[in-house]
């Protein structure tokens, strides 16, 4: 099976399609992007698309984690990411949309706001990776495209203050899916490892880690994705964290 998965560093839709492959026991090469330029790389690989995670696999060419997550089912059906049981499933779906479509977004705009207020923490999350350029040479000509990533992304402070508002919300509806059994099960789902990495991306803000950690949802997050590159100092404004903070203490 020939397999070339492309990413950016840091990356958590990238990061669940890294898990996937691991646990089908799929092998596969990796292509490590820089923010903004991965578009260009795509679109000249014969990408439809211009957003990481891309994967190439036996001649055919796929983007997105939920669109991956089938297609390595469909060619290694075991062990299943999307239960075989119809309600199961459907359960199952929901999360993994909810994940894809809700959090993964408000997890990225966080990040970005983060880097763009204070880039220095950029080297961390691509440790390991191979961008064709030094790692400390990217980083320091690094704020055009962090500005355009937090920009592309809508990372305006009002937005990412109504994300950190809204995450224990966030946080208690990945609590209930693990008490009803829809994520956290003995195998990781599809779900599973779609929230799993967004929370962990989220960890890697010093800002937000003990208020997840704490939590059933952090739990799952470094059960099923244990290692995710990246470390950030406090950045964040303090008012912004009250209600995550608030929500920790009670």
């Amino acid at each position: 099976m020939d397999a070339r998965l492309y990413v950016i560093p840091g990356s958590h839709p990238s990061r669940t399609v890294i898990a996937m492959l691991d646990l089908k026991g799929i092998p596969y090469k990796r292509t490590d992007l820089m923010p903004v330029v991965s578009k260009g790389v795509l679109r000249a690989a014969g990408f439809g698309g211009i957003t990481v995670p891309a994967l190439k696999i036996d001649g055919r060419k796929l983007q997105g984690s939920r669109e991956i997550a089938r297609e390595l089912d469909r060619i290694r059906p075991e062990p299943p990411l999307l239960p075989a049981d119809p309600e199961a499933r459907a359960a199952v779906e929901r999360a993994e949309a909810w994940g894809d479509e809700t959090l993964q977004p408000a997890a990225r705009r966080v990040l970005w706001n983060a880097l763009r207020r204070d880039r220095s923490p950029l080297a961390s999350y691509a440790q390991g990776a191979r961008l064709g350029v030094p790692i400390g040479l990217a980083v320091k000509t690094g704020q055009p495209l962090v500005a355009l990533s937090a920009r592309l992304n809508q990372a305006t402070d009002e937005n990412v203050r109504a994300d950190l508002a809204a995450l224990p919300g966030m946080l208690q509806r990945v609590d209930d899916w693990i008490a009803e059994g829809v994520l956290g099960g003995e195998q990781p789902n599809a779900a599973d490892l779609q929230i799993a990495a967004s929370l962990r991306l989220l960890m890697t803000l010093r800002d937000l880690r003990e208020p997840i950690v704490a939590r059933p949802a952090g739990a799952l997050a470094m059960r099923f994705v244990p290692d995710y590159p990246g470390d950030a100092p406090p950045i964040l404004p303090a008012a912004w964290l009250e209600p995550l903070r608030a929500t920790a203490a009670a």
